[in-house]
């Protein structure tokens, strides 16, 4: 059953109880990266495998995810700043415990390349906070895994 997360801003992603925070060097530049993250919000599944469905909402505030397994999320767009930063709030998900969280894509340049770091921040019941903490190792390969399809899929068009 759905549920309604309560609003948090960008300041959440330093402040959040629980914050998994993982980066990776790319070589595909950060205006290709960020236009893959903030531009083609539907292109998600093509690369981040956890992914199965993904739309912007609300004249490109927001989005509607979804995930392998079952859970959604309907967000609002937090910031967009060309190239550098890409951050959301979950307003509304199915996840059970989850009382807020929000997400941060910070992009650097890297050589040619980009440096990707992805922030995980929530808040939620003592169990939800719990499992999340356990639950690093995995969202860890699925983000460098993300990452890397991604690479693969921008420097080779």
């Amino acid at each position: 059953m759905a549920h309604r997360l309560r609003p948090v801003g960008l300041d959440f992603v330093e402040t959040a109880p629980v914050r998994l925070v993982f980066a990776r060097e790319i070589s595909a530049a950060p205006d290709a990266v960020f236009r893959a993250l903030a531009d083609d919000v539907a292109g998600w599944p093509t690369w981040f495998s956890a992914v199965t469905f993904a739309r912007p909402i609300g004249e490109d505030a927001g989005r509607e995810v979804r995930l392998r397994g079952g859970t959604r999320f309907v967000e609002t767009v937090l910031t967009a700043e060309r190239p550098a930063v890409y951050a959301y709030r979950v307003d509304v998900t199915n996840a059970p415990g989850a009382r807020a969280m929000a997400e941060e894509w910070r992009l650097a340049p890297a050589g040619t390349g980009t440096r990707v770091q992805w922030t995980f921040a929530a808040d939620g019941t003592a169990l939800f906070r719990f499992v999340l903490g356990r639950a690093r190792p995995g969202l860890g390969r699925s983000f460098r895994g993300a990452v890397t399809a991604l690479d693969r899929r921008l420097t080779r068009s």
